[in-house]
């Protein structure tokens, strides 16, 4: 029987983490299927509370521990607004106004690098001369893939701007997070985050937009998928990944989200990448790489990544 768990676990730990990644990457397409029938605030508020109420109920079903003290609560609240409503929606609002996802996917997908200028100068963490060359490669790779885009016309500077600021969204929530919430359980504090979350979202929808959703067919599938899938699957998944010692793996797996992305973008909705952006979508890919990729024997391999 312990042979059997622990044959669990090792394919939990080897096929897991490239499926988180893989469902993360369907986060953008399907932020692209949904926004036709319904404005950016809107769509996330709906999404974040259906969200919170299905993530409750599972914190009450594992009896999942709660923050100890209100402090950590409005931490844990701090991160879920720069994570969710900061970060998914610049990516949600740059879409609606015309990035394509795959771009979008590519512009944030650089997260890492910016946490490693932001860990090297700001908190005199060590950056090797690898990742200060993958930072300088990845950052060149999207202003080229940006550049060849706004010449041909797809996406407007309002949407890159827009995604700039989802950028920031998650790599200063993700060094906040890390600094204040190392203790959160991830169902609870789900929970906490995208009520936080739902609330200035909710403030902008009642301001600025209609509040209608057209519940079409379609929209109703991209919803639950964003729900269920994302906002709920992932996040377990990535819960079951931390217990068994694999978060790692998926850390190092990120620089695939943007071309993974880009393939499911090209294959619903005919997104292209011409030569130049191609060039740009290549040097951020191994820029991320060579910032996030680890020596391998840490997995318990024992080469090291070329």
């Amino acid at each position: 029987m312990s042979e059997q768990r622990e044959d669990q676990s090792q394919l939990l730990a080897l096929f897991a983490p490239g499926a988180f990644v893989l469902l993360w990457s369907t986060g953008f397409v399907f932020a692209k299927m949904a926004l036709p029938y319904a404005e950016t605030m809107t769509l996330l508020t709906v999404r974040f509370l259906i969200a919170v109420g299905l993530l409750l109920l599972i914190s009450l079903i594992w009896r999942a521990r709660w923050p100890k003290s209100i402090s950590q609560t409005i931490h844990i609240a701090i991160a879920g607004i720069l994570l969710h409503a900061t970060y998914l929606g610049g990516v949600f609002a740059a879409i609606e106004r015309g990035l394509e996802a795959g771009v979008a996917a590519l512009i944030v997908g650089i997260q890492p690098l910016l946490v490693a200028f932001v860990a090297g100068v700001f908190l005199k963490e060590h950056v090797s001369t690898r990742q200060w060359f993958g930072l300088i490669l990845g950052v060149s790779g999207v202003v080229l893939v940006v550049w060849s885009k706004l010449q041909d016309g797809l996406g407007t500077s309002l949407g890159v701007g827009i995604a700039v600021v989802a950028l920031f969204g998650i790599s200063i929530g993700t060094i906040y997070q890390k600094r204040f919430c190392g203790e959160m359980d991830l169902r609870t504090g789900a929970v906490i985050q995208y009520t936080a979350a739902a609330i200035p979202t909710g403030i902008l929808a009642y301001f600025t937009e209609t509040m209608i959703i057209n519940w079409t067919g379609e929209m109703i599938f991209a919803m639950a998928w964003l729900v269920i899938v994302l906002s709920v699957g992932a996040i377990s998944l990535l819960y079951l990944l931390i217990r068994k010692g694999a978060a790692s793996k998926v850390s190092s797996l990120f620089f695939l989200v943007p071309p993974t992305a880009s393939l499911m973008a090209w294959y619903l909705y005919d997104e292209t990448f011409h030569s130049t952006a191609l060039i740009g979508m290549v040097m951020t890919v191994l820029g991320v790489a060579l910032v996030n990729l680890r020596p391998l024997k840490r997995f318990g391999l024992r080469t090291r990544p070329s």
